[in-house]
């Protein structure tokens, strides 16, 4: 019984893996012609393997750990970020799912919020104030566009009237994306913050931070915090087809989920980053009176 189970979510977690691969592979090519200039192309044809590469170099490289640092949750803090967003992928609209889950948003809110704790564990853990500064700002980051982003998501789940991410990608019809063009800029840009993405990337701001929470990281620990953050990115893509796209069809599902996960490259290649200040009164004095106005406003147009 639980054989077919235990096979499907495997699956699933290398085709995101995989996916997560070629999708860094994507943003460094798109991201050369954007500043034109050459991607990666040197490794095998067209630099095609050139993900595989990289992967194979940071695993090898010799693991370091602060002299400071509290070794057990230091090590564990990757880990455990990359397992809760192959977590989320267990929810993967498709005809053959690991788990039925009619509460899927809800199972997708509650494990997303948990990423918190491995973000600030990790720059606690490494006992650098650098990491610890990066963290804090992660931290405060997140939670604040957490709130907005489920107050984003309310309408939506109003319309459809369900919690289950099967029930809403099988509506075919794609209005709530035409009327609520308010909320989808909202959600975009609060997906933006939660994968720390330009020009939100405050915590990972290279030129301040010095790498933010993950600067202590090396070799494989930092190769897993990366590969979590872009595992992430194509899953709030799928969210974003699931929402505001619903299609029964899955070759139409993987479009649209590209088409918005390129949104992502495009982002980083147009926009500077914005300051702190900026940022947190963006969501506390933007985004939210604005989701809770509009869902004000659906609650009596859906009961009337």
């Amino acid at each position: 019984m639980f054989l077919p189970f235990i096979l499907t979510s495997i699956t699933i977690y290398l085709c995101a893996l995989l996916a997560m691969a070629f999708f860094t592979l994507a943003e460094r090519k798109a991201l050369g012609y954007f500043q034109i200039r050459k991607g990666p192309n040197k490794v095998g044809l067209m630099g095609i393997p050139q993900p595989l590469a990289d992967a194979l170099k940071l695993f090898v490289k010799e693991q370091s750990k602060p002299s400071m640092a509290n070794i057990i949750p230091f090590l564990i803090a990757p880990i455990m970020t990359l397992s809760l967003t192959l977590i989320l992928w267990s929810i993967f609209p498709h005809l053959y799912p690991s788990m039925f889950m009619p509460l899927g948003i809800l199972f997708f809110l509650s494990v997303s919020s948990l990423n918190v704790y491995t973000t600030l564990g990790a720059g606690w853990t490494s006992n650098s104030k650098y990491a610890l500064l990066g963290a804090i700002r992660s931290v405060a980051q997140t939670i604040s566009y957490e709130v907005s982003m489920i107050f984003i998501i309310l309408p939506i789940l109003i319309i459809f009237s369900s919690f289950d991410i099967f029930h809403i990608n099988s509506q075919l019809n794609s209005w709530p994306l035409i009327m609520m063009s308010p909320l989808f800029l909202m959600w975009i840009s609060s997906t933006l913050a939660e994968t720390n993405r330009t020009p939100f990337d405050l915590p990972e701001g290279e030129s301040e931070l010095v790498s933010g929470f993950n600067i202590e990281y090396s070799s494989g620990s930092f190769a897993l915090i990366f590969m979590a953050e872009y595992a992430n990115i194509l899953f709030m893509a799928l969210l974003t087809s699931v929402l505001f796209l619903s299609t029964s069809s899955n070759l139409l599902l993987v479009t649209q989920t590209t088409m918005f996960a390129f949104l992502f490259i495009w982002t980083r290649a147009s926009f500077p980053r914005i300051r702190y200040d900026q940022l947190m009164d963006l969501t506390w004095k933007m985004f939210l009176p604005c989701a809770i106005l509009i869902l004000l406003l659906v609650i009596p147009l859906v009961i009337f």
